[in-house]
């Protein structure tokens, strides 16, 4: 007797992520923006090889080839764009990353019926675990607690502030929805780079004297500062 199998359809399985992204927003003249990036990745090697970048050109008016060649510039520097904000449509060209619009002011709405009395989202992240090198921990939505140490080449993303009760040897990026009020506090400070609001230092701009002791970090206009904690 012979065995007939049957096809069975196979459903394409379809999941929404949302990732944190870096925004490069470049001005002219292009050439001194990238100099001054170069700057920064020689401060910080390899810190953006590998993350997402989506490349806002609203306040420009490129053409699509300076458009090629400033994404074939920021290549050379091991830098991959996911995407490109504010430009027309007829700038884009297949060879260039796709355009991008809304960022992610992107909310999916959900019935009443399916969700009538929707709960409040958490302020806040509790970790008691330590962050180890390598993991990266994203709370867009408010402050983040690690009860813990963080890590070399571990991150904290926050949208509020970020509380480290142990040694900070990682990332600490706060206020990243555009909160300049936020701070970052921690232990022991040994930061390989402190963000907050756009604004950073990386661990060659730390001043060694903070070395190794509780201190916190905020912004003063567009400067950040970094204080011992007594």
């Amino acid at each position: 007797m012979n065995a007939v199998a049957e096809s069975t359809r196979q459903l394409v399985r379809l999941r929404g992520r949302s990732y944190v992204a870096f925004v490069f927003c470049p001005v002219v003249p292009i050439a001194g923006w990238l100099e001054e990036l170069d700057a920064t990745i020689a401060r910080s090697p390899g810190f953006f090889v590998g993350k997402p970048v989506v490349l806002d050109l609203s306040a420009l008016n490129l053409s699509q080839s300076a458009i090629a060649h400033l994404v074939a510039s920021l290549e050379q520097r091991n830098i991959r764009v996911l995407g490109i904000e504010g430009v027309d449509a007829g700038q884009a060209a297949k060879s260039l990353p796709p355009l991008l619009t809304g960022g992610r002011h992107c909310l999916v709405k959900q019935s009443e019926a399916e969700k009538p009395q929707a709960k409040p989202k958490s302020t806040s992240l509790l970790l008691e675990t330590p962050v180890r090198s390598g993991q990266s921990v994203v709370f867009i939505e408010g402050d983040v607690t690690v009860l813990g140490s963080v890590g070399s080449g571990a991150e904290i993303v926050a949208g509020g502030s970020i509380h480290i009760y142990g040694a900070l040897r990682g990332r600490a990026m706060a206020g990243v929805n555009g909160n300049s009020a936020a701070r970052i506090f921690c232990q022991k400070i040994e930061a390989e780079l402190l963000a907050i609001d756009g604004y950073y230092q990386t661990a060659e701009e730390i001043d060694t004297s903070l070395r190794h002791r509780p201190a916190q970090a905020w912004l003063e206009g567009d400067a950040m500062r970094i204080t011992a904690l007594h």
